[in-house]
């Protein structure tokens, strides 16, 4: 398994945290767009840096997981979603955050031998 890495440099802390030790956001969200603006909806999604699209529906569901640095960069992921043309509700499913470190902790299965 490939060890996680900070997102993109556009989404690194601050340099007044930077004495901290660097985090990994991970968030998952139900947004539902107008149907007739799903294309639009979908390509800026997929603009925003830490976002991707696991799965869209023709009635505009989309199942959307982020990836920032920050609560703050976090915020201002979940914000940029709810604001675009074409949105009509958003729902955060899950949230987590952790050090680079903790997250790249293997963790026993109970299943190797």
């Amino acid at each position: 398994m490939q060890p996680l890495r900070p997102p993109s440099p556009q989404a690194q802390p601050s340099s007044a945290s930077c004495s901290a030790a660097p985090e990994l956001h991970i968030a998952s969200m139900v947004v539902h767009a107008m149907p007739r603006r799903l294309t639009d909806v979908r390509a800026a999604i997929q603009a925003i840096a830490g976002a991707e699209i696991h799965g869209a529906s023709d009635t505009g569901k989309l199942v959307v997981t982020l990836e920032a640095s920050s609560t703050d960069d976090m915020m201002a992921q979940i914000s940029a979603i709810q604001r675009l043309d074409g949105v009509l509700a958003s729902a955060l499913v899950f949230q987590a955050a952790d050090t680079l470190d903790a997250m790249n902790q293997e963790i026993d299965d109970g299943h190797r031998p």
